[in-house]
């Protein structure tokens, strides 16, 4: 994405009338906890599966209520680092799925961090350290067993090749 596609989502997310499922705001002006990033990333994941969307947002440096830019330090200054979080994140889940992109976008009033999360795939919940997360409005939850089972279920199809076909000829 360029800088201007950037800042057009950051705008679209931050006019949302709240936080959703596949959205989350975070201040972490000074770091954020790694545990907790990876629950929410799970939980995103599985959300946005559930939302038919194909991807989630968590957002570093923006005020949760009223989404004002307050900046981020989460690993500041030091762009290997920051990227190396792909490759942690990826450790601790299902089939290593880890962040699309992580992008930084800086303003006068300070740094924000875009991290760009993919829905689970079809028929895969993801986990975080063995544990399914997802989200019951803004609040950070285990996935409850329903969304669990919709999204493993995902995968089950017809067996086409078991069908009986009227109108075909040998």
């Amino acid at each position: 994405m360029t800088e201007s596609q950037l800042i057009q989502k950051l705008n679209e997310l931050r006019q949302l009338p709240s936080e959703t499922e596949t959205v989350e705001f975070k201040e972490a002006k000074q770091g954020y906890d790694f545990n907790k990033l990876g629950k929410y990333f799970s939980a995103l994941c599985n959300e946005a599966n559930l939302k038919n969307k194909i991807e989630a947002w968590l957002v570093f440096g923006v005020e949760n209520k009223r989404r004002d830019v307050v900046g981020s330090l989460f690993r500041y200054n030091n762009r290997p680092f920051l990227d190396s979080l792909k490759g942690e994140i990826a450790s601790k889940t299902t089939n290593r799925i880890t962040f699309i992109e992580i992008y930084e976008l800086i303003f006068p009033e300070g740094r924000v961090v875009m991290f760009q999360i993919p829905a689970a795939p079809k028929g895969i919940p993801i986990a975080w350290d063995g544990h399914y997360y997802g989200r019951d409005g803004e609040e950070l939850s285990p996935l409850n067993t329903e969304e669990y089972e919709r999204i493993r279920i995902q995968t089950y199809q017809t067996d086409w090749s078991a069908a009986i076909c009227p109108d075909a000829g040998i």
